[in-house]
């Protein structure tokens, strides 16, 4: 016993950085932000008034809120799927150990994901204008009459953001999902094959139920990160046109920190990232129960 108290002891003595600084930048914020969220505060003088939950029945009360809470869920509709299916079929063919080059591909794919998102933002501004590369080329090969406005029109905004959020994260999907495929034992397609599966068949009935566990914890990141997406929409769109790709991270900055609303408002933004944070929690546990249920179907 005494042995396993000291064994106890060291490993907590090694995860005290990590906890110190956890504390420090996640604990103590989130904290901080329930305290903030039942105050009129500018975050800029000193003075605030305790107005309780007034703050979430204004957040509750305000369509821009709601119309930031749809188009959040809308991003995210569009982009999981594509960042499942996509990176999945990459992936397979990369996996093919006689595909000559496929590290030099993987590098290719991979190399937007660590590229800075708010520069990528930045550069595609640019190459999807109006007298963009993007026009250009569907111009030049009869795709279009007209050069469209894809970043500064409604109608098309949202679905450039969706294309480019996936392209930016292909690479990291990618990754995930060649980790899985390769996680998954070489005899069990030998064992297959020798009782006459052959392609679709090893593909349907090995591969894909031994990448659900994982395609869980994907489907579970790619939810949760689509939902935060801030960097690409600010840079590009800024929201708009006319709130068209306003999400809740964007609603909050705009009270928070920026000056288009006036003076700054840290409480009702506080209270608006509570009231979204709950949503994804939501997400999180079903999420998380659910995947508990399909390991528990695969074991048994």
């Amino acid at each position: 016993m005494k042995t396993k108290w000291r064994i106890e002891l060291w490993c907590w003595l090694f995860l005290l950085p990590t906890v110190a600084l956890f504390v420090l930048f996640q604990g103590w914020p989130i904290a901080a932000s329930f305290y903030y969220a039942m105050l009129d505060w500018s975050g800029l003088t000193s003075d605030s008034t305790f107005v309780g939950l007034r703050n979430f029945v204004d957040v509750a009360k305000d369509p821009y809120f709601w119309n930031a809470y749809k188009n959040s869920f809308k991003f995210m509709l569009g982009v999981v799927p594509l960042n499942l299916l996509v990176p999945l079929v990459l992936a397979v063919v990369l996996n093919r150990p006689r595909l000559k080059g496929a590290s030099i591909y993987r590098t290719l794919i991979f190399l937007p994901v660590v590229t800075t998102t708010s520069i990528v933002g930045i550069i595609m501004v640019f190459i999807w204008g109006s007298d963009g590369a993007v026009n250009d080329a569907l111009m030049k090969i009869g795709w279009l009459d007209t050069p469209i406005n894809w970043l500064g029109d409604a109608k098309w905004s949202m679905f450039t953001v969706i294309l480019i959020s996936v392209w930016k994260n292909l690479g990291i999907n990618m990754i995930y999902w060649l980790a899985g495929l390769q996680s998954i034992p070489k005899d069990l397609y030998e064992a297959a094959e020798v009782d006459g599966a052959r392609g679709t068949k090893l593909f349907v009935y090995i591969t894909i139920p031994l990448l659900l566990p994982i395609g869980a914890v994907i489907l579970l990141l790619n939810v949760v990160n689509s939902l935060k997406v801030f960097d690409l929409i600010k840079t590009m769109t800024n929201g708009g046109p006319f709130f068209a790709t306003d999400v809740v991270s964007t609603y909050i900055y705009r009270y928070a920190f920026s000056s288009e609303m006036g003076l700054p408002q840290l409480g009702y933004a506080s209270a608006a990232g509570l009231f979204f944070a709950v949503t994804i929690s939501i997400l999180a546990i079903i999420q998380s129960v659910l995947n508990k249920r399909m390991k528990g179907r695969a074991q048994s």
